[in-house]
């Protein structure tokens, strides 16, 4: 069971599970919702340009561009790294 309610630029779905998480969906055809998305994906084709087959590369060199990406700081994660960032959420958690 979900309630779906406009919020503005998003829609917000609520799932019902043991925790309540509330999940976003942006409306299709507006990137200008999907922000960080966007970014990662102007980041991502310095790498790898559109419409690149990524069966013809490896998984070492795709491990790798993700490492460089998430090596590489933010400006919106005051200049830390999605990796230090993620370390420390983890590390909040238990």
């Amino acid at each position: 069971m979900r309630e779906i309610v406009p919020t503005g630029w998003l829609w917000s779905t609520t799932v019902m599970s043991p925790s309540d998480v509330e999940v976003y969906f942006c409306d299709p055809r507006s990137p200008w919702q999907r922000g960080s998305n966007e970014n990662t994906n102007r980041l991502l084709r310095q790498y790898l340009p559109r419409g690149t087959d990524l069966s013809l590369h490896s998984q070492a060199k795709l491990s790798a561009i993700a490492r460089q990406l998430n090596e590489r700081p933010r400006k919106t994660l005051l200049y830390q790294t999605p990796a230090e960032e993620f370390a420390e959420c983890v590390a909040a958690i238990g």
